[in-house]
């Protein structure tokens, strides 16, 4: 199954609308929420002591490193003295994670930068790959999601499909040396997943919205259209489809087990309100409310969108992705 398309479109970030004095304002967020922050954990230090620990040890596991970047292609400025995080998303095609991309860039203080590894020359050995990396992480990468001066976290998403299994080790020194923090996203049911997929992969020849390819909608309407389509899974090899993309995650998260990371799964963004809080919290960063313009295109039970429903029930009954049959939200 075919997972290397990528396209770049305007609508994978958010562009927000001018505020008055932005640097000032990031610079007053990002500064409150660092106190406020430092303040918490400095009164759990206190009251939760870990005798056989070494808190030192405990704190910094915890805590994103902290960066002072120096960009060749512009000044930060007034904010030079404001940390930045660095962190990567790592994740599959059709997981959640240009809409999990809106969202954290609609946070004032966060740059995530996009599929930049969807070019493959960027990718292409591991000499370019950490050229790429430099870039993004000395805040010289620019597109609509920079907010470059002031910008208290940067990083991107990356998939594991490029390149990032393949030079696993190279990768994770890298990762360990720069203190770059890991956001692993991932979906919890496969079998959506595929359907989304197949999908998706149908509208770039399809181009059913006005003769347009979008992997990502804004309305009901665009929604509906791209949901009209009802893919044919094949049976035959579907379970060992699904064990294939399942133990990519394993994979993913051996390697890459001892960075300072987190685990968040789609299906738990949507459902749990407080999972964005737990994300901006990891990135040591101050909470605030983020949204995202995209809307959901497969919403409701999947034997609505499979045309072979019947078949793939037959498949996965008395299976342990059994339970991908039923409804999750």
């Amino acid at each position: 199954m075919a997972e290397y398309v990528c396209l770049f479109h305007k609508d994978t970030v958010i562009v927000k609308s001018p505020k008055k004095s932005p640097v000032f304002l990031r610079t007053i967020v990002l500064l409150f929420g660092i106190l406020a922050r430092s303040k918490t954990q400095n009164l759990q230090v206190i009251e939760s002591p870990s005798p056989d620990s070494n808190i030192l040890a405990q704190l910094e596991a915890r805590i994103p490193t902290l960066h002072y970047p120096k960009p060749q292609t512009f000044s930060r400025g007034e904010c030079i003295q404001n940390p930045v995080r660095f962190f990567a998303i790592l994740s599959m095609q059709r997981s959640g994670s240009g809409w999990f991309e809106t969202l954290l860039n609609s946070h004032i203080n966060i740059s995530s930068n996009g599929e930049i590894f969807c070019a493959m020359d960027r990718r292409k050995n591991i000499s370019t790959i950490m050229q790429t990396l430099d870039r993004v992480y000395k805040l010289d990468w620019f597109n609509s999601a920079s907010k470059n001066e002031c910008s208290a976290a940067v990083g991107f998403k990356w998939m594991l499909n490029q390149g990032l299994i393949e030079y696993h080790k190279e990768i994770l020194e890298y990762f360990s040396y720069r203190g770059v923090s890991v956001v692993f996203l991932f979906r919890r049911n496969l079998l959506r997943r595929m359907v989304s997929l197949l999908a998706n992969s149908h509208d770039r020849y399809a181009k059913l919205l006005n003769g347009t390819h979008k992997s990502h909608v804004h309305s009901q309407e665009e929604a509906a259209a791209l949901s009209s389509y009802k893919p044919i899974i094949n049976s035959t090899s579907l379970i060992s489809d699904l064990r294939e993309v399942e133990m990519d995650a394993v994979k993913a998260l051996e390697y890459f087990n001892s960075t300072h990371h987190m685990v968040v799964y789609y299906e738990d963004l949507i459902t749990n309100n407080t999972k964005l809080n737990d994300v901006q919290e990891f990135l040591g960063l101050p909470r605030m409310e983020l949204t995202s313009r995209q809307v959901k295109i497969h919403k409701g039970p999947l034997s609505d969108f499979v045309k072979n429903w019947d078949d793939v029930i037959k498949t996965l009954n008395g299976t342990r992705y059994e339970r991908f049959l039923q409804a999750d939200y």
